[in-house]
């Protein structure tokens, strides 16, 4: 599976995982104007870059290959 894939994958699954900050970006952007609101615009923004930045990082760290990594020898 090309890289890019695999990040995509992984990427929908970690915002599965961490889907409130997108859902505090919607909120923010749908919601009249409110000056009390914009904690869902930076909460929503630093949830979503670290969901970005995990699924980076496991997507970095795994194997290009990593089905095709079959023992030779099992006891």
């Amino acid at each position: 599976m090309s890289t890019f894939k695999r990040y995509l994958v992984i990427q929908a699954m970690v915002f599965v995982c961490g889907i409130v900050g997108p859902i505090f970006l919607i909120i923010f952007f749908f919601a009249p104007m409110d000056p009390h609101m914009k904690w869902a615009y930076w909460w929503g923004l630093f949830i979503t870059y670290i969901d970005v930045m995990i699924a980076i990082g496991i997507t970095a760290s795994t194997p290009e290959n990593a089905g095709a990594q079959v023992p030779q020898k099992v006891r």
